[in-house]
């Protein structure tokens, strides 16, 4: 099990129907709720599903921008 951080950037294999595959991780549990940088969509995915769809962790906030 990796090692998660609320506001953390990461990057999913898939993009998401407006073009970006960038999303922030807004709640941490069994469930991950994941917020899309581009449009602001949240999801929620198991946390099974979401490490399986994860292509890199980008990381904090302050170091993305």
């Amino acid at each position: 099990m990796k090692p998660y951080k609320l506001d953390t950037y990461v990057m999913m294999k898939k993009p998401h129907a407006c073009g970006t595959n960038k999303w922030q991780i807004k709640r941490l549990g069994v469930d991950i709720k994941l917020k899309c940088v581009n449009c602001g969509r949240e999801i929620m995915m198991d946390r099974l599903e979401f490490e399986r769809k994860l292509k890199k962790i980008i990381g904090e906030e302050n170091e993305c921008k």
